[in-house]
């Protein structure tokens, strides 16, 4: 155990430096520019918006939603049906609900950088579907249909523009599907009668239209798509903006190379660049996207006298005094008060209050002295504020609005002199942990449960805690409402900022996600306790089923200072039969039971994410044989592999580079390449003849999953093999022996079809559909409707050895606990090896 554990976190310790020495600054307050400043007023005079539609995060057009958020200056939103869970992630080990918060904050952060609103529906990305309607048997469609109803409700856009079409063009059912219920929506939202429980807070609307951004992909060829170009509506999204200092392709790229977790960085691009769009429901535009939708002040009952104070603002407007037009920004904000209650009302007020605030330089900030606290803890909050200009601003009060306290200043805010203090605020004792609000109650395979409405499509949950701000300027009154944040001062980055989280008093965390009891042996079960704040004792006991035994059956932990451990062992029995259960670690304290563990997401391009997962684990009672011992890893992407083979015993040493020598692979029984390597590891064109040899010489070398696209050398294996995109979506679709003989089929388990029942996501993906004679494929299986796909498990004898290019999803499965999965992958370990431990050549390898 200790051999893979340290060579994993030597892995993710670089990432982890790397990411320290990067760190996202997300929850620094926003210090805009004097350009952005007149843009943002620029913008309080259009009142135009349009609603973006696809299935994912990286799904959105950002050349597009730059264009429109920062050219033509619309409320830009882009609704993303799902958070990615189900991608696969190629920056580090998470997976399902981690990858789906890392993919949220890459959006957030595409949207902090073009300058859009971003929103989900509840769907859960299950993974890849081939069509719609496999997709729907999934989702609650109806359910999905009243989230984007809701969303298109309260954000009211003119005009809505979806990513794909409705049908097998957009190449994933889910695609597919979001396209569906867009055009459903386009014309439920203004139905009453449909979701009326929605009109408590927000009234019926009708967008203008709804296009489909298309392009020569979508046609098939070049030449099919200069047939009907002329009947598609254009829009030049490659301008240059001269208070950004940018092109709307170069904006995007920085957008889109958010997107890290799916490696998609992306080039800068300038000069003209058309985008195409198809009319799908509505008014037909002619030839503005816009077309007769009036996005002046015109479109509010009194509004012209607004729409001519802005005006008046932006004339006088002078970069390098931005606060000569507040008088003037608060005229307009006078006059927009006495206008009757609208959206654009609404909406322009909030953002008049913020152009106000930026033109002050107006900083206002609450700082906590550490990132967390319990409830019922007291909190050490800083508050500054600052007045960057002659503009009289008094700062009246300051309330916690998360504790409901106030703080009476009346004080004048003299220009460029801070006014800082701190307070001791005591977070109330009922108060909420900041658990994403979406992962708070069970969902289902297709949808996350959330019971408020009004949580809804919001990106995360509001900040944990926030400070207002009640002011006077220039005699007006005014409201600011900023978030409370730790702030560390790096000595290497400076200042250091993640967002403020309220936690459980006390963690659990049990070691590992899936305990596999493969020899009839007890196993070691390890649990840490740790405090979320001073003081914290109590009793911690493993909950088991009755068939299971845990060894002290509890024990007592006393943590004096807050962030403390204690780590406990517990010895578990498994019963005689193969079965499986769930573990669960419960701490109880002042008698009341938590069982809510620590995850802490931290990568440089997304503020710092904390989760409080249940302290589970999965306890597998498995029916297992395998030959030999010693096995190898290289990494690729990240997944857990390494970990869930040392559940059933084996010792999985994880490569360095410089180890890749075949005097030291010799020793390995097997040497197993990680999910993507040959997409990922760009020295494993250098490495090739190294492996192909060990195999020659008597190993196994296990190939995972590797895309089609951008592989380090030409062909992955000792003999030609081609990858494809085909894939086996559902996971209970029929697995058929082609070869039932095979020993990787009988040796030393004998694998029938119940192997492959309780698979999770997918059978497997990315298989190759073309491979030489030398190679034997082993299974075959398909989704429903397709032909036979029988490139998910490859064997080739090469030498004295085997080569093995898999497909399926071990990288699921195994961490999931599959028990036929761990039996299979045994096999394929153990092709061609005796009972002894060792390759033939282990006792003289080099170490």
């Amino acid at each position: 155990m200790k051999n893979v554990t340290l060579a994993l976190r030597c892995v993710f310790l670089a990432i982890t430096l790397w990411v320290c020495n990067q760190f996202a600054q997300a929850q620094a307050p926003a210090k805009p520019s004097a350009a952005k400043i007149l843009q943002d007023i620029k913008k309080l005079n259009v009142l135009g918006s349009v609603l973006y539609v696809a299935a994912h995060p990286d799904d959105e057009n950002t050349r597009l939603i730059a264009y429109m958020a920062n050219e033509k200056l619309y409320n830009t939103g882009y609704l993303s049906a799902t958070r990615g869970d189900g991608g696969q992630n190629l920056i580090g080990p998470e997976i399902s609900e981690n990858l789906g918060i890392i993919r949220t904050q890459e959006l957030l952060q595409a949207r902090r950088t073009d300058g859009g609103h971003q929103f989900f529906t509840r769907a859960n990305d299950f993974g890849y579907s081939k069509d719609s309607k496999e997709t729907f048997n999934i989702w609650d469609k109806e359910q999905v249909l009243a989230d984007m109803v809701w969303v298109i409700r309260k954000f009211r856009p003119d005009v809505m523009i979806t990513r794909f079409p409705p049908d097998e063009r957009a190449g994933h059912g889910q695609h597919a599907a979001s396209a569906i219920l867009a055009e459903e929506a386009f014309e439920v939202a203004a139905n009453p009668n449909r979701f009326p429980e929605q009109l408590k807070y927000v009234k019926v609307w009708q967008p203008k239209r709804l296009l489909w951004n298309t392009g020569v992909w979508s046609f098939g060829s070049q030449a099919e798509f200069e047939k009907f170009v002329d009947q598609l509506l254009k829009v030049d999204v490659g301008g240059y903006n001269p208070l950004l200092g940018k092109s709307y392709g170069e904006v995007a790229a920085e957008s889109r190379s958010m997107h890290k977790s799916q490696g998609f960085g992306a080039a800068s691009s300038r000069g003209t660049s058309l985008e195409y769009l198809q009319h799908t429901k509505g008014e037909k535009a002619g030839k503005e996207l816009f077309e007769g939708i009036n996005t002046t002040w015109a479109r509010v009952k009194g509004g012209d006298k607004v729409e001519k104070i802005i005006q008046k603002a932006i004339d006088a407007y002078k970069p390098t005094q931005p606060a000569t037009v507040v008088p003037t920004l608060i005229e307009a904000k006078k006059e927009l008060a006495k206008l009757p209650e609208s959206h654009w009302k609404k909406v322009k007020t909030e953002e008049l209050q913020e152009v106000i605030k930026a033109a002050l330089g107006l900083y206002l900030e609450a700082t906590a002295a550490d990132y967390s606290s319990a409830p019922g803890e007291a909190v050490q909050v800083q508050v500054e504020a600052v007045n960057r200009s002659a503009v009289p601003v008094t700062l009246k009060s300051v309330r916690y609005t998360f504790a409901a306290k106030d703080t009476t200043l009346n004080k004048q805010l003299q220009r460029n002199e801070p006014l800082k203090y701190g307070i001791s605020v005591t977070l109330p004792a009922a108060m909420q942990a900041s658990q994403p609000y979406w992962l708070r109650k069970p969902g289902t395979l297709g949808l996350f449960a959330v019971a408020e409405q009004q949580q809804v499509g919001k990106p995360e949950n509001d900040p944990a805690a926030e400070v207002a701000f009640n002011l006077t300027i220039a005699g007006e009154p005014m409201l600011f409402t900023v978030p409370v944040v730790y702030k560390r001062t790096d000595p290497v980055e400076g200042e250091v900022y993640r967002p403020f989280v309220v936690t459980p008093p006390v963690f659990v965390n049990v070691a590992e996600k899936v305990y596999m009891f493969a020899n009839g042996e007890p196993k070691q079960v390890q649990v840490r306790v740790k405090s979320g704040k001073a003081d914290v004792n109590g009793m911690l006991k493993l909950d088991l089923p009755k068939s299971w035994k845990a060894e002290p059956a509890s024990v007592p932990f006393n943590l004096k200072a807050k962030g403390a451990e204690q780590n406990f062992t517990f010895t578990v029995h498994a019963p005689q039969t193969q079965q499986d259960a769930v573990l669960k670690a419960i701490a109880t304290v002042d008698g009341k039971n938590y069982s809510q563990g620590l995850n802490e997401i931290n990568y440089n391009h997304i503020p710092a994410q904390t989760t409080f997962p249940e302290a589970s684990a999965r306890i597998v009672k498995l029916d297992l044989k395998k030959k030999g011992q010693k096995v190898a890893y290289i990494m690729g992407a990240g997944d857990d592999v390494p970990v869930s083979l040392q559940q059933i015993g084996y010792d999985v040493t994880v490569l360095k580079d410089e180890n890749i020598r075949l005097n030291y692979l010799q020793q390995f029984e097997a040497i197993i390449l990680g999910v993507r390597a040959y997409n990922t590891v760009d020295r494993l064109k250098y490495h090739q003849p190294t492996l192909l040899e060990y195999v020659k010489n008597g190993g196994n070398l296990i190939v995972q999953y590797n895309t089609n696209h951008s592989l380090v050398l030409p062909n992955v294996g000792p003999y030609p093999l081609k990858l494809s995109r085909d894939r086996v979506t559902v996971e209970e679709a029929e697995v058929r022996f082609l070869e039932p003989n095979h020993p990787v089929l009988n040796t030393p388990n004998k694998i029938t079809p119940k192997d492959f029942e309780g698979w999770v996501q997918e059978r497997g993906l990315y298989f190759p559909n073309e491979w030489s004679k030398e190679y034997t494929a082993i299974l075959s299986s398909n989704d429903p409707g397709e032909p036979a796909r029988n490139g998910g498990l490859l064997v080739a004898k090469y030498g004295k050895g085997h080569y093995i290019y898999t497909g399926y999803s071990w990288f699921r499965e195994l961490p999931a606990g599959v028990p036929g999965a761990y039996r299979l992958f045994a096999n394929m370990i153990s092709l061609g090896k005796s009972n002894e431990a060792g390759g033939g050549k282990a006792q003289n390898a080099v170490n």
